[in-house]
């Protein structure tokens, strides 16, 4: 890759990517371009736009009418149309040829992203995808894209107003450090969701009230756990907006969850928590806080038979049993959400 340099006040449009932890781990990259004087502005899918709200480096953000799956070509020319002329860089941080098409439509003069599905034409500067097989830390690949060393070493870090907290807070009749958060859903599949039954035994136990945060795909699931814990949980699933689930983060005195969106949200505001592993793997998406205690089976030496199936990174157990996360018991999650005070 060539240099990144820049000059002062340049204006850049980054393409985010269309997973909420993913668009998390981004943040240390639009620090890194707005200190040495880019003025940024982030092209996002409306589900992770909210996350670009909570980075006050960016100066706007752009809410893309765009679909999952299809090129969706008019609507990327037409939107292409509209920007033609006001950005001199930008950053496209999925690797997908159609994220890439919307800056080369545009004529952005810079176009910058990882080699991947035919975009040497689209790109002006490349980079290399790792090999595959391999699995870096997203942070820095995301981070790597500014051109810039010494990337290995950064965190993301969210910002919201304290009075926006404030205002979230009183319309549930909540205080800050009075609850805690369960995210108990998980995008990508089952096999990274640690059981209901076991969250539901979790919030049994706990003295503080539970919110179950998550979006309107897992409310039954939400409700699940609610249910086989009368009393304990409110389920706020599908029921918030994104940004009114990271004021609720934000303010609670401890988070529990799966390798998540979620997760990465609770670990850039430095909330405590716990985050469960199973079929992924916390080398290559850990939260990056030194608030979060991470358990995961495949690191337990005393567990027997050894997980050496794990990290398997499938969407379902290819075993069909789910052990990574069935045998953590809500016991061990209790006891590390106990040294939290």
């Amino acid at each position: 890759m060539r240099s990144s340099a820049t000059p002062t006040e340049a204006r850049s449009l980054v393409v985010a990517p269309q997973w909420i932890g993913d668009a998390v781990m981004t943040e240390p990259l639009m620090l890194r371009l707005h200190q040495r004087g880019e003025r940024l502005t982030v092209g996002a899918l409306p589900w992770v736009a909210p996350v670009y709200r909570a980075m006050p480096q960016v100066a706007e953000v752009i809410e893309f009418p765009f679909q999952h799956g299809g090129l969706q070509f008019k609507a990327r020319r037409a939107l292409a149309r509209q920007l033609r002329g006001r950005f001199d860089n930008a950053y496209v941080l999925p690797n997908s040829a159609k994220s890439a098409l919307l800056p080369f439509l545009a004529g952005i003069p810079r176009r910058i992203g990882y080699l991947g599905e035919v975009r040497v034409g689209l790109l002006t500067h490349r980079l290399r995808n790792p090999a595959k097989g391999e699995r870096p830390p997203m942070v820095a690949f995301y981070s790597a894209l500014s051109g810039e060393r010494g990337v290995e070493a950064d965190r993301p870090r969210l910002l919201l107003p304290p009075a926006q907290i404030d205002a979230v807070l009183q319309a549930h009749g909540l205080a800050r450090r009075g609850f805690h958060v369960f995210a108990p859903g998980a995008e990508f599949g089952p096999s990274k969701r640690w059981p209901p039954e076991h969250y539901a035994a979790l919030a049994a136990g706990l003295a503080l009230p539970v919110l179950l945060l998550g979006s309107g795909k897992e409310h039954a699931l939400c409700e699940q756990i609610a249910a086989a814990a009368p009393g304990r949980c409110t389920n706020l699933a599908g029921k918030t907006a994104l940004l009114d689930a990271f004021c609720l983060i934000a303010a609670a005195h401890s988070v529990v969850s799966n390798d998540s969106g979620l997760m990465h949200v609770a670990a850039a505001f430095g909330t405590p928590q716990v985050a469960v592993y199973g079929s992924t793997s916390p080398e290559h998406t850990p939260p990056l806080s030194d608030a979060a205690t991470v358990l995961w089976l495949k690191r337990d030496a005393a567990y027997q038979p050894p997980l050496d199936c794990a990290p398997c990174f499938q969407r379902e157990c290819p075993l069909g049993h789910t052990r990574c996360m069935v045998d953590l018991p809500p016991a061990r999650v209790a006891a590390a959400l106990a040294t939290m005070g």
